[in-house]
């Protein structure tokens, strides 16, 4: 082994979807597109949020923070990416790799909580309508929020100090076109079983825990719908849930299988198509979703755009 990486001297090799340099401008084309999409949808969730006081509401609340996360998670990778690209270099720096380790555990984590609180809201506001207002108070969202980004920063923290104990090459290979945890885990010539015992800790106490909240959650939400009378009260409540459902479903159907195999296994084309999916796919898909099928989403998206129009 030449030296450790501890002195951050060193880079790691990034080697990307594909070595065929006849699709490197169809990947930067593809992913481009996607980024910007992503950003500009999100972005537009969040003013339209913020300019319309009738979605100043626990749900849009937290609504508007996963869409800044969504960004955040999809910058933290796709920019490296698409300058590699362009460069036609593969290289990141030991310290940039760590950085984007760190902040892509602390945004996946953040997605991961935030839907999961939004998944409580639904429970509260359809199977407790009275005391709502009570219950999901602004101080409360504020708190489950702040104690999200805590908690997570803490976490990502504690991985990248255990990593930083980890010894590798000079020009390390990472099969991957970002650096995830678990690709470097596999690249190192250390001992990885403190960091793959806490790995696995981690994602069952902040992935199986918040996952069996979302199912409990849900289970409730229908036997209350089941029972409820009107129409209109379904149709409102479906419409709702049914956009936070199919984010659910798309993040931890792309996510959480990835980080529960990606430790132990060899890395495979199908496990990066998945973390494309969870990386960039996903928000990008998220605005779509939540303002084609809710309909307070696309009134106040259609009077942000009608006041842009309008400005001189």
């Amino acid at each position: 082994m030449e030296a450790e990486n501890h002195t951050g001297v060193w880079e790691f090799v990034l080697l990307g979807l594909s070595d065929d340099p006849q699709l490197q401008p169809l990947f930067f084309g593809l992913f481009l597109s996607m980024y910007l999409v992503t950003v500009l949808g999100n972005l537009l969730i969040i003013l339209a949020i913020s300019s319309d006081p009738h979605l100043h509401t626990p749900m849009y609340f937290f609504l508007s923070n996963l869409s800044f996360v969504e960004v955040c998670l999809t910058s933290t990778t796709v920019p490296k990416m698409l300058v590699n690209t362009q460069t036609h270099s593969k290289d990141i720096s030991y310290r940039g790799c760590l950085t984007q380790v760190y902040f892509l555990m602390i945004f996946a984590g953040m997605d991961n909580f935030l839907l999961t609180v939004m998944a409580f809201d639904r429970f509260v506001a359809i199977c407790h309508p009275l005391n709502y207002t009570v219950i999901m108070n602004p101080q409360l969202c504020v708190l489950l929020v702040l104690l999200s980004w805590l908690i997570m920063f803490w976490v990502s923290l504690l991985h990248i100090l255990l990593l930083k104990r980890l010894t590798f090459s000079s020009g390390t290979a990472v099969p991957h076109f970002f650096c995830e945890l678990s690709q470097l885990l596999k690249a190192t010539s250390s001992d990885t079983l403190v960091n793959i015992i806490l790995l696995y800790v981690v994602t069952a106490l902040l992935g199986v825990v918040p996952v069996t909240g979302i199912l409990f959650s849900y289970s409730q939400i229908v036997s209350s719908l089941l029972r409820m009378s009107s129409s209109v009260g379904k149709s409102k409540a479906f419409s709702t849930c049914g956009s936070h459902l199919c984010v659910v479903s798309l993040f931890y159907g792309t996510g959480l299988g990835v980080h529960l195999s990606s430790a132990m296994t060899h890395p495979s084309q199908g496990n990066m198509m998945a973390s494309v999916m969870y990386t960039v796919v996903t928000p990008m898909l998220n605005p779509f979703i939540y303002s084609l099928r809710n309909k307070d989403v696309k009134r106040a998206l259609g009077r942000l755009l009608s006041r842009v129009a309008s400005c001189p």
